[in-house]
């Protein structure tokens, strides 16, 4: 009795068990969230927990033709070696909220002997997965090309991921990422012929697990633009497809995926050996279950078929194994949320997330297009567009039920009227008296002009006119804008307004204008004629020829005045002749005239030659 009760007082009974999870988990989880990250950032792990379904160094899986994958399963299946599944959306215009709920647990399961254990874990419920799971190369995007091992926690962040766990396995030593990858539509990675298990959401929206060939891996669609694009959206690969629909799957996947039938020991024990694991599947209405486990390998957690057993006990359909051991590993909110099986390299004593590959993440659901066009706020994978824009894009102004009435242009502040309108659907004329786009503007109209609500452009009323109405009709002019002229025979002016003839006397302010008006008339007539003269060719030829004809008979009367003026003046001449008196040198006495004289004096020459004598009392 003393051993059997002491058995008794030593055995933990499932509701003591329970209450004991409920008060660590609590200050696990108080912990944890006090200093987020921190697993993921005190240092990396040993690694010393792996779980690897091939021996190190050799090829990750059997290089078969889709053949032999068809020859491996059931007849029930015909040829396909795969299944779809369309994927959960939402009803047309309901808010999608966080769509993803995460349960923690603690289980009793029926061990492969049909023995009981309790396992610990974490089952994630995600609707609308085409929208909000994306698988991640580790570190963002290049991770794999990089070779990059990253934390759970640390991937995450680069998307802020609401939900986060392991994914596809790697090369724990180089860190190479292994089988089908594709990221929000972006090929990454490709198996090379390699026949592993496969989960992934295509552009149709359909859920697809199992095996693929390389060409449905691969493929590329044509879009509108000529641009080539995967049909997929994710696209992950595990090793051992667990569940198919609805049924365990193991065996079927161990002929495919074993490989060399000399690895068949480390496979199988891949299968058998109780461990930490991941999966990925979905369920009947198309939500993605993405469960996770605690453990550690030859010592607690769950071997595959126990894992298979529980996922089809809570209505999982298609799951996939995904890595496991040391690498499974579930973030929430970007806190470590389970229990890592690897030690700490710092300290030995604690345990650490391991650096792992590709990671599977719940994220929040995209608007499209991205930022709601910038006309509004993307909420829970829906638009709220802000005032005035409407649409699950905001991308459609919206002004009122009439929507500006086609007057106006629709803005986000309202609608802002054509001229001559106002109001908040434009449906109202201008008031008197304004004029313009939303009836803005004052008109400036005299004397009782209207306005037009368009222009703002006066009517002039009778004895008016100018650009404001603001000027009378000058003498002579009468009537609308004063455009009509006074037709009075006996009056100069009439009556601004009717036209009517006025009688009698001008106004001494009227006969001022008229005087100033016909002198200026005279001038501007002369200045006309001038001008017309000065410019016609006749008048100018005209005018050259009679210059002419008067200088010529002015040299005519100069010419025949001129002798006639000479002979009055001077009158007949005389001449007188002397004989020369002649001397015994005379030829002597005129040389030496000659020679002596001065040639300017005429006196000498005259008096030696011949003397002229000029008219009486002349000398």
């Amino acid at each position: 009795m003393v051993g059997t009760r002491g058995r008794q007082r030593g055995r933990l009974w499932p509701r003591e068990f329970a209450a004991a999870v409920v008060v660590v988990s609590v200050f696990v989880c108080l912990t944890v969230r006090a200093e987020p990250w921190r697993a993921g950032r005190t240092g990396p792990s040993l690694d010393d927990d792996l779980l690897l379904p091939y021996p190190a160094g050799s090829p990750h899986g059997a290089r078969v033709p889709l053949r032999v994958v068809r020859q491996c399963q059931p007849g029930t299946y015909g040829n396909v070696t795969h299944e779809a599944w369309p994927a959960h959306r939402p009803g047309p215009g309901v808010a999608h909220g966080h769509g993803v709920i995460t349960h923690q647990f603690v289980s009793d399961i029926k061990t492969s002997d049909g023995a009981k254990k309790f396992v610990y874990g974490h089952w994630t419920v995600v609707e609308d997965p085409a929208r909000t799971l994306s698988v991640l190369e580790p570190g963002g995007d290049g991770g794999c090309s990089d070779y990059r091992r990253e934390t759970v926690a640390e991937t995450a962040e680069t998307r802020r991921c609401l939900v986060s766990a392991n994914a596809g396995f790697f090369r724990p030593y180089m860190g190479r990422c292994l089988g089908n990858i594709v990221s929000d539509g972006r090929s990454v990675l490709g198996a090379n012929g390699v026949r592993n298990a496969n989960f992934g959401i295509r552009r149709d929206g359909t859920i697809v697990t199992g095996y693929l060939s390389d060409d449905e891996a691969e493929e590329e669609e044509e879009e509108q633009d000529g641009a080539e694009q995967s049909p997929w959206l994710q696209l992950v690969s595990g090793v051992v497809w667990l569940l198919r629909n609805g049924s365990i799957y193991i065996n079927e996947s161990r002929a495919v995926e074993c490989g060399d039938t000399q690895e068949t020991g480390t496979f199988d024990r891949f299968i058998s050996v109780v461990s930490a694991r991941t999966a990925v599947g979905h369920d009947r209405e198309g939500r993605v279950v993405l469960v996770q486990i605690d453990g550690q390998t030859d010592a607690r957690g769950v071997n595959l078929w126990e894992f298979a057993a529980f996922l089809q006990a809570h209505g999982v359909m298609n799951a996939v194994n995904l890595d496991g051991g040391g690498s499974a590993t579930l973030v929430l909110n970007g806190t470590l949320a389970n229990y890592p099986s690897d030690h700490c390299a710092e300290d030995p004593m604690w345990r650490c997330a391991r650096r792992v590959s590709t990671v599977l993440c719940v994220h929040e659901p995209a608007c499209a297009p991205p930022g709601c066009g910038e006309h509004g706020e993307c909420v829970a994978g829906l638009c709220r567009c802000r005032r005035g824009w409407v649409g699950a894009a905001c991308d459609a102004l919206l002004c009122g039920a009439g929507n500006c009435s086609g007057r106006g242009i629709c803005t986000e502040d309202g609608c802002v009227c054509d001229a001559g309108w106002m109001g908040e659907n434009c449906t109202t004329d201008c008031p008197k008296g304004w004029f313009g786009g939303g009836c803005a503007q004052r008109c400036a109209c005299a004397h009782g002009a209207t306005c037009d609500p368009v222009s703002g452009r006066c009517g002039c009323a009778r004895g008016f006119h100018g650009a404001h109405c603001d000027a009378e009709c000058p003498p002579g002019l009468h009537g609308s804008g004063c455009t009509l002229e006074c037709n009075c025979s006996r009056s100069c002016t009439c009556d601004a307004v009717t036209g009517n003839c006025t009688g009698g006397a001008l106004p001494s302010s009227v006969s001022k204008v008229c005087s100033c008006l016909a002198q200026q008339a005279v001038r501007q007539g002369a200045a006309a004629s001038l001008s017309r003269l000065a410019t016609d060719p006749w008048f100018l030829v005209s005018s050259a020829l009679a210059v002419l004809a008067a200088l010529l008979m002015l040299g005519i009367v100069l010419q025949w005045l001129g002798p006639a003026r000479c002979r009055r003046a001077h009158g007949p001449e005389r001449y007188e002749y002397h004989a020369l008196v002649p001397t015994a040198n005379g030829r002597q006495a005129r040389e030496e005239e000659v020679s002596t004289g001065d040639d300017d004096d005429d006196d000498e020459v005259e008096a030696s030659v011949v003397s002229l004598t000029g008219p009486p009392g002349v000398t």
